[in-house]
């Protein structure tokens, strides 16, 4: 329904796509600038991470005037190295790096659980705009489901907060702590959270990450004793209640703009063929299908995203994630499309920071033949690289983009 909803659209677009053309190159406004993917249609994305002041800010700060600086900086070098998407997280956790009525203002921003910036400032507002001003992509990456990413969190988030609300909604693993992926109220929200940035900003997408069930043996037999019964596997349940979001998501961030990007950059493998008949060759390592329960081949297959971008973080050869296998099983998965789901290839730029000599990414050789081989496959339609301040702080990774994409 989705494609055949934006064919419509284009289709209407049409006869007039000329005039509207015209009437944005003189007015320089419109839903969006004029993105550089307009031009080459590669995506050349780079991820942006907040949590724990990785990429930005780089210490939390109130102060919208050092939050302003430290956006540019990163604008201009995306710009500069040749990227033309940004997928900036702006929900790492249950939080926000915007005005929300569902979140409140995220510690990584601020440094305090629930304080937004002064002035006003809206982070996310100023991203899109600044963005767009350079001919920029801004996707906004949200984590639909954790809450903290570390013991003794909880009792500090903002009273505000939906897990403080809602404490019924969570579930503990490993110290930390996680919305119930089996509750409909939380996928409920989730969603409504997606459609709240739609909505209230000019992004160009909606992106999630790989964090679904944080486990194999979370324990959430008491969810599956209310919700279960209709399935006798408690994996299948799981996976269910995944596909669940991800249709509901598709369907809501698409009625609210039918033009949005929405994607997910799910783990490496869907499956091992040692462990399912449809699996990838050469994997043995850990697989979105049966560790977290995200069967992002079904996502895939059933249209419910606009792209995948699985995270491919691993070396040719690699005895457990082989890229070459990997690359071969994604682009089979997404020739079977026809196109109507594009695939991009998430790379591990972070690696090369710290390789020794006779590391296959030492000095970026391994991205090098990897942004290559995705050069050379037909099905893959860009790439993201994780993450920002990698890119900026290794000059041979700043040279490998350019001669890729000159």
């Amino acid at each position: 329904m989705k494609r055949l909803m934006k064919k419509y659209v284009n289709l209407k677009m049409a006869a007039s796509v000329g005039l509207l053309v015209f009437f944005l190159l003189l007015s320089g406004c419109g839903r969006k600038a004029m993105m550089k993917r307009d031009a080459d249609k590669e995506l050349r994305g780079v991820w942006v991470t907040t949590a724990w002041g990785l990429d930005y800010p780089a210490r939390p700060s109130a102060s919208a005037e050092e939050l302003r600086r430290q956006a540019d900086e990163i604008l201009d070098g995306a710009d500069t190295y040749g990227f033309n998407a940004v997928f900036l997280q702006v929900r790492p956790c249950a939080d926000a790096f915007y005005k929300s009525e569902i979140y409140p203002w995220s510690k990584y921003l601020t440094g305090q659980y629930g304080q937004a910036p002064d002035s006003d400032f809206d982070p996310l507002d100023y991203w899109v705009t600044e963005a767009h001003k350079r001919g920029l992509e801004l996707h906004a990456w949200i984590n639909p489901y954790q809450v903290t990413r570390s013991e003794g969190e909880l009792e500090k988030l903002d009273k505000s907060s939906p897990a403080v609300l809602h404490p019924e909604w969570l579930m503990e693993y490993g110290g930390k702590y996680y919305f119930d992926p089996a509750l409909p109220e939380v996928r409920q929200m989730v969603i409504d959270g997606a459609v709240e940035l739609v909505e209230n900003y000019e992004i160009d997408g909606i992106h999630m990450d790989d964090y679904f069930y944080p486990g194999s043996d979370v324990n959430d037999v008491a969810s599956y004793v209310a919700y279960g019964a209709d399935f006798p596997d408690i994996g299948d349940w799981r996976r269910e209640n995944t596909n669940l979001l991800v249709q509901g998501m598709d369907e809501a961030v698409h009625e609210a703009d039918p033009e949005i990007e929405f994607g997910i950059s799910p783990t490496a493998i869907w499956a091992n063929k040692t462990m399912h008949p449809e699996g990838s060759e050469n994997t043995t390592g850990f697989s979105s299908y049966f560790n977290i329960f995200a069967d992002s081949k079904k996502w895939v297959e059933s249209g419910w995203v606009d792209y995948i971008a699985p995270q491919l973080y691993f070396p040719a050869g690699d005895a457990e994630h082989d890229f070459t296998s990997l690359l071969s099983w994604w682009s089979e998965l997404a020739a079977d499309t026809d196109g109507d789901v594009e695939l991009y290839i998430g790379l591990a730029d972070s690696k090369t920071a710290d390789a020794e000599a006779d590391s296959p990414w030492y000095e970026g050789k391994e991205i090098a033949e990897q942004m290559k081989s995705c050069k050379e496959n037909e099905y893959v339609k860009g790439t993201i690289h994780f993450r920002y301040s990698f890119v900026r702080d290794v000059p041979a990774l700043q040279q490998i983009l350019q001669e890729a994409w000159q």
